[in-house]
């Protein structure tokens, strides 16, 4: 779908005026106009509108700048903004919880388990962080990383997970087999925790791990 388009199919739908739609995302009933036409009348080429007036022109959508950019083709945009160039929109974040030590028994997320909260990328979908104590899973994860989890009682093999081990929580690679659970560390200078299946009443897969955060 065009800009033009989308900013037409939204006036239609929720019957508004040029000038109604323009006082709603803070811009100028001519720039609205000038939008829909997909020309500038200065220029006789496609309009180009910069970040902030994409950002009105999503909030007055009820719309995430992220959310504006997918609904549109080829999206025609300045990167110039106001002689910064190469302006992109950052992407969209989520704060979640960091959890620290775990309660036996509790659900994950409970108030208690949390420490700090972090903000992470929404579109990882990540429904809490941990932070890697240690170096078992180096050289993906270092010591104080701070993983994003999707919360999820299985995963594939090989997938890395936060798996609850009593009342802690560890960073794994999980494999399942016929008869025993694996968590394997990535450092080769670590064992692999080897659990049989009557072993495994402490044991519970509480997420995939989605993303990564990390000062440089």
């Amino acid at each position: 779908m065009k800009l033009r388009d989308l900013i037409k199919n939204y006036r239609d739908t929720h019957d508004l005026s040029q000038r109604q739609f323009a006082n709603q995302c803070g811009l100028s009933n001519g720039y609205i106009s000038i939008l829909e036409k997909g020309i500038n009348p200065k220029t006789g080429k496609p309009v180009t509108p910069t970040i902030p007036q994409l950002k009105k022109l999503a909030d007055g959508m009820a719309m995430t700048l992220n959310e504006l950019f997918e609904q549109v083709d080829d999206m025609p945009v300045s990167l110039d903004l106001g002689g910064i160039k190469n302006i992109v929109p950052f992407p969209e974040t989520e704060r979640k919880p960091r959890i620290g030590r775990i309660a036996c028994g509790d659900p994950i997320i409970a108030e208690e388990n949390i420490e700090n909260y972090d903000e992470v990328l929404s579109s990882w979908r990540a429904d809490f962080t941990l932070m890697c104590v240690g170096d078992s899973m180096a050289p993906k994860i270092e010591n104080g990383d701070i993983v994003a989890i999707r919360a999820q009682p299985t995963v594939d093999n090989g997938e890395i997970a936060a798996v609850r081990i009593g009342d802690e929580a560890t960073l794994k690679r999980v494999f399942l087999h016929s008869d025993y659970i694996e968590l394997r560390p990535i450092n080769p200078n670590y064992d692999s925790i080897i659990r049989r299946k009557n072993e495994t009443e402490d044991i519970r897969i509480e997420g995939r791990a989605v993303g990564l955060c990390r000062n440089l």
